[in-house]
């Protein structure tokens, strides 16, 4: 029984990494310092009202941060910011060190971002070892001329729209 966990578990880790999914850094304010950490796991929830789901490790620092303020700032990297994901990927007070980053809406806004959205959290619910952020959306601002930063089978790149694709190919 438990190989069979075990393999699944593998396959369904293995299947999730063939998934494209945008890079983003989820921030809020820890006082006046930002924090944040990076996530794929993102969607546009409702139009009416405006909500999107994020969902963060239950360990996840961010995460108690936004649970104190009911705060939270989504910041879809450019495709030229595969060092923030590394960086802010990580643990600890130091990582947003060396990240040029403004004070938003009362948020963390990654300068050079593709898209940031300022959320007030509208529920909380548990999903397994996360928890997904039901976000209100206050306050949205998107760079066109930005590519967003992907990440598909364990690597960071970006969006080729097909008609490029078949542009390329006939020359």
């Amino acid at each position: 029984m438990q190989e069979n966990l075990d393999r699944l578990g593998t396959e369904f880790k293995e299947a999730m990494a063939h998934l494209c999914a945008p890079v983003t850094v989820i921030t809020a304010m820890d006082g006046d310092r930002p924090h944040g950490t990076t996530v794929s796991a993102i969607m546009s929830l409702s139009m009416e009202p405006h909500l999107l789901a994020v969902a963060l490790a239950n360990t996840s620092e961010c995460l108690g941060l936004i649970e104190g303020t009911k705060r939270f700032g989504v910041n879809v990297l450019a495709s030229e910011q595969t060092d923030i994901a590394f960086r802010l990927a990580g643990k600890g007070a130091a990582k947003f060190d060396g990240v040029e980053w403004v004070r938003r809406d009362g948020l963390p806004h990654v300068s050079g971002a593709s898209i940031w959205i300022a959320c007030d959290v509208a529920e909380i619910v548990s999903g397994g070892d996360h928890r997904i952020l039901l976000g209100r959306v206050r306050a949205v601002e998107t760079s066109t001329d930005q590519d967003p930063l992907t990440y598909h089978r364990r690597g960071f790149g970006t969006h080729v729209p097909h008609s490029a694709l078949q542009t390329a190919g006939a020359r």
